[in-house]
């Protein structure tokens, strides 16, 4: 009975050392993981937010669906264009005179690919609505719109994931607090987001420490 109650007290000694290690490694690796997969959601994201800029640019709006924003980056172009100032003479009738008159002319130089000028040859934008790490293939959900901001029509969109696809596979002790979570130095609430549907913003929720890793 002294050699069985002995084993199991070493039994009890391993999980309870066990149990105290993981309390302080676990939160030091689940946050070690949340940043990388947060990084790298966040640097397509930002891949997203400027595909919908160079869109609005050409087209006035933002897109409301990847397949139009897809598309638009594969074959879309910029207008090169310069402003100059220029004037000429014109008859006035009232004055009777010869009178001078200034203009700003609106040249067109060229084009450029948009794919080009944003990926530079890579072709990573052709998944950029896939959510990094997901378990299932899950897209980012991506909305368009326009809003009335102090009398002015303003195109909006918003692209965001949850928290809980990205770390689908951590202990949900540490995901609950994750998605509870207030701090300047974190992404707060349960979602990563990038623009609003309520806000004239393309801003990102994150704090700067993820646009200083590998910012876009």
């Amino acid at each position: 009975m002294k050699t069985i109650l002995q084993i199991v007290l070493w039994i009890a000694c391993i999980v309870l050392g066990y149990l105290i290690y993981r309390s302080v490694t676990g939160p030091i690796e689940f946050k070690k993981i949340k940043q990388e997969r947060f990084n790298k959601v966040i640097s397509v994201m930002k891949d997203i937010r400027n595909s919908q800029e160079a869109y609005k640019t050409v087209n006035g709006k933002f897109a409301n669906d990847f397949n139009s924003l897809i598309a638009f980056v594969d074959t879309g172009k910029y207008t090169i264009t310069q402003r100059r100032d220029s004037s000429y003479m014109e008859f006035d009738k009232t004055y009777g005179i010869d009178l001078l008159k200034e203009v700003t002319i609106t040249d067109t130089l060229g084009f450029v690919s948009v794919k080009d000028s944003l990926f530079k040859g890579d072709d990573r934008f052709k998944s950029m609505m896939t959510v990094p790490y997901a378990q299932n293939g899950e897209k980012f959900e991506m909305k368009a719109d326009i809003i009335e901001k102090s009398g002015y029509q303003a195109p909006v969109f918003e692209v965001k994931v949850k928290k809980d696809i990205i770390l689908y596979d951590q202990p949900k002790d540490l995901l609950s607090r994750e998605n509870a979570q207030i701090s300047v130095e974190e992404v707060n609430g349960s979602e990563i987001k990038v623009g609003s549907l309520t806000e004239v913003s393309t801003n990102g929720n994150w704090p700067p420490v993820y646009d200083k890793k590998g910012d876009q």
